[in-house]
């Protein structure tokens, strides 16, 4: 899967800390599990749209 964070956005999001080069992926990952929990939660309870109750 393609990137899901925008780096310059987490850098901004964090503002005077550093962040490690590692700590990108690691997000990412973090990310693409919640989208998949949430496709599957909608997908569930039988919508194909994603809401925020599904987060």
């Amino acid at each position: 899967m393609a990137d899901l964070i925008v780096k310059a956005a987490v850098k901004e999001a964090l503002d005077d800390k550093n962040v490690s080069s590692d700590f990108y992926d690691a997000l990412d990952e973090r990310v693409e599990d919640l989208l998949a929990d949430a496709a599957r939660r909608a997908e569930e309870n039988g919508r194909k749209t994603v809401q925020p109750r599904d987060l």
